[in-house]
């Protein structure tokens, strides 16, 4: 069994952990079957040679024996802007680090995480990495008993609810695993289902139609396009979307639980928020594409490009 100093992931923001000597999905099957049904839409690289990279832990880190996974929480970050969102909105995740893209930080605490482990199993191997790495994360945390599967295709927790961001370590170490698998907790629930505006989620088999997903027209599509039917029935997402989590029961529960923290001024929240989206569109006309970089380097909305957010805004605007 292997341990970590509870309050040295405290204060790395970590609220659930777990392992798993489980090294292939349970849900590779039904994975394969999502991207044969097309159902992965423009998200290619779900499709291409590293599906079956996805198949096992092995084709990432040859030696590997055990994963360890560890949820790092944005709820704060949720329910502090869920008041302050006016006519528009973007993924809380995205402002959980200020200007900072999540993935920095995040794989930054894991290899603290890996400095402390290499201390106590100095001639093991270990590989830390976040959602840019060929692995099914959500059945690997799942195999390590950190939740299950909600209908929206979420991992959900019974402590956190959904919002949390997973980071791994795959390592040589074998650990012996004793946990057990979450059972499902979602019930006859179909909140996140009805709450969608674009009928993107299929709740029999809990996997999302990534053409009709909201986070898919605003984070991977980087130049004009149309948007999915239903969108001038949601909230105003320029940048992800939150609707199916905010619904849920189980993070309206952990809502009731916490107490918000007030907004940190950030260049995000103070460009994107601070005036109507129509002047927000205003000065992104203005601008080149290489001054919309500079400006927003090292953020996540750095992804969409100039054009990817124009397109999003217009979305909205109804340009």
């Amino acid at each position: 069994m292997i341990k970590l100093d509870s309050n040295f992931l405290e204060q790395l923001e970590i609220v659930d952990w777990g392992y798993t000597s489980s090294l292939e999905p349970v849900s590779y099957e039904q994975y394969q079957q999502w991207v044969d049904q097309n159902n992965h839409g423009v998200l290619s690289y779900l499709a291409d040679d590293r599906k079956e990279l996805r198949a096992s832990l092995k084709n990432i880190e040859e030696d590997c024996q055990s994963a360890l996974i560890f949820l790092f929480s944005y709820k704060e970050t949720s329910f502090s802007y869920q008041e302050k969102w006016e006519d528009h909105r973007m993924a809380s995740y995205a402002l959980a680090y200020g200007e900072r893209d999540y993935h920095y930080v995040i794989k930054e605490r894991l290899d603290l995480i890996i400095e402390k482990l290499k201390l106590e199993y100095p001639s093991e191997s270990f590989r830390s990495g976040i959602d840019t790495w060929p692995i099914l994360e959500r059945d690997l945390a799942y195999r390590a008993g950190l939740g299950w599967f909600g209908k929206n295709s979420m991992l959900i927790n019974k402590k956190e609810g959904s919002l949390f961001l997973i980071g791994s370590i795959l390592t040589s170490l074998k650990l012996e695993v004793n946990n057990a698998l979450e059972t499902d907790h979602c019930g006859h629930c179909r909140d996140c289902v009805d709450a969608c505006p674009t009928d993107a989620i299929d709740p029999n088999t809990r996997t999302l139609i990534a053409d009709k997903c909201i986070s898919t027209f605003s984070i991977e599509l980087f130049k004009d396009a149309d948007a999915p039917s239903g969108i001038e029935k949601s909230n105003g997402e320029i940048f992800g979307c939150d609707i199916c989590q905010d619904v849920c029961p189980w993070n309206i529960k952990l809502a009731k639980k916490s107490t918000p923290k007030s907004p940190e001024d950030n260049k995000l929240f103070n460009f994107f928020f601070s005036r109507p989206l129509g002047k927000v569109y205003e000065e992104l006309m203005s601008w080149s594409n290489k001054k919309y970089t500079k400006e927003f380097k090292g953020t996540v909305v750095e992804r969409t490009g100039r054009k990817g957010m124009l397109k999003n805004l217009k979305a909205y605007l109804k340009l």
